[in-house]
């Protein structure tokens, strides 16, 4: 006998309403909707870490009006309305300016005092938000000065010292987790150092490779030949380079087999100059199977800084060998396609190529 469409419609919600409940119980967040508590008078997000309601005094809402106009108010717990986190972004946002603008270090108690916040209220605060405490922000901050006065070729002394740290024994002591490489070396801007390049033409158009003696330093693409070109260089500002067409070729052939049939990782023998927290979500990247994406967050925990969100997304985007080190696997936590250097069509088409190679 057939289902008539309102009794089709009160099961389609039934079922609807069950995942959601699942999701509850389970505390994962949810964008699409929230629920009520009717013995509370409260309604929350999904992920909220309340006590596990009684399920027959739950009910889901669409968004905050509906919630509101059932007469629940909003959780102070799960801020489902987003006004605390509202203004914990606007402090962070502040603090953070305040830290670009200092020349050394500000304390934790003055950035709690300027905030109005507790130190313990403060830092929790920026910590959630950039995945950092004050003082690895500022370190960060410092270390981006100094990277920048050194590619620009200033002496390592006078970089040092207008970057904010107090000796160069203290950068030398941290020149991994800071640089990724000497001072000197960075500052030498790949001197003394030949790289080879090959072009070939793409899917997506023009691509083009460099390499060391040591593997593949740049790979870029869907760009005109000038601006690939351009981009390697302000890499390495110093460095000789050289086409090399023949000693590439089975690199570049690599490159081309994966774009059209991507069935496997992309593996190449790699040049990867990055800071350690760099490098360690590079490498997570490339642990992504083909045709899967993995959110900032779980890249973050991949990573082994489950905070540090905002540093793993800068961390893809200044990635030097898109496709070897497939930046396009990350996602945003709702899945959406977000940031992508070569624009999200073709990290769309991408991914939509390898996960038609994996199911084949």
């Amino acid at each position: 006998m057939a289902v008539s469409g309102g009794l089709s419609h009160l099961i389609g919600m039934s079922t609807i309403d069950d995942t959601r409940w699942d999701l509850v119980c389970r505390r994962e967040p949810a964008p699409d909707f929230l629920y009520g508590v009717v013995t509370m008078g409260i309604y929350c997000r999904p992920g909220c870490p309340s006590p596990r309601p009684n399920r027959r005094n739950v009910r889901f809402f669409a968004d905050v009006p509906a919630a509101e106009a059932a007469g629940f108010r909003a959780c102070r717990r799960c801020d489902p309305r987003g006004e605390r986190a509202a203004l914990a972004r606007e402090v962070v946002r502040d603090a953070s300016a305040f830290i670009e603008a200092e020349e050394t270090i500000p304390s934790l108690d003055r950035l709690a005092a300027r905030s109005g916040y507790s130190r313990f209220h403060f830092l929790r605060m920026f910590k959630e938000h950039t995945g950092l405490t004050p003082r690895s922000y500022a370190e960060g901050v410092r270390a981006r000065r100094l990277q920048a006065a050194l590619q620009g070729g200033a002496r390592v002394a006078d970089a040092v010292t207008g970057a904010g740290f107090g000796s160069e024994s203290r950068v030398y002591e941290n020149t991994g987790g800071l640089l990724g490489m000497t001072p000197g070396a960075l500052r030498r801007g790949g001197t003394g150092e030949t790289i080879r390049t090959a072009f070939a033409d793409c899917p997506f158009g023009r691509l083009l490779v460099g390499a060391t003696g040591t593997g593949v330093c740049f790979i870029g693409f869907a760009e005109p030949d000038d601006a690939l070109m351009g981009d390697l260089r302000r890499r390495f500002p110093r460095a000789r380079v050289v086409a090399d067409d023949a000693g590439l070729a089975g690199t570049l052939r690599a490159v081309l087999d994966y774009l059209e049939e991507p069935k496997a990782g992309l593996e190449l023998p790699l040049d990867l100059r990055g800071t350690v927290f760099q490098l360690r979500v590079w490498a997570a990247l490339r642990r992504i199977p083909p045709g899967e994406t993995r959110s900032y967050s779980e890249l973050a925990a991949m990573a082994g800084t489950p905070a540090a969100v905002r540093a793993v997304a800068r961390s893809c985007a200044v990635n030097p060998v898109s496709l070897a080190v497939p930046c396009h696997r990350a996602v945003a936590a709702d899945g959406a396609l977000t940031g992508y250097r070569w624009g999200i069509p073709r990290k769309q088409a991408l991914l939509a190529r390898e996960h038609a190679a994996a199911k084949a």
